[in-house]
């Protein structure tokens, strides 16, 4: 059984923060992808995970884009990578 994604959206509420938490839904619901997703909003946890630009996006844990709002097609990307990662490492 596929497990969920875990998607955190590390946003302090700009106009580029929204963007991003709506292409990240919109990519999870093209992909009809399940995920767990977290919006962080405190600077602190953000300096902790190494976020020196908003918006941020990581994928279960891994940092895949900062700073900008990539397309929903680049997040779908980002999000079928991830998945054949897991995949990868689950056959180790």
């Amino acid at each position: 059984m596929e497990e969920k994604k875990k998607v955190e959206v590390f946003a302090l509420g700009c106009s580029k923060c929204r963007l991003l938490e709506v292409a990240t839904a919109a990519a999870l619901e093209e992909l009809g992808m399940e995920a767990e997703v977290d919006k962080i909003q405190d600077p602190m946890a953000m300096r902790e995970r190494g976020v020196l630009s908003q918006p941020a996006l990581f994928i279960d844990g891994k940092l895949k884009v900062a700073g900008r709002v990539p397309s929903v097609e680049e997040i779908k990307k980002m999000l079928m990578e991830s998945t054949a990662e897991d995949e990868g490492s689950a056959s180790d």
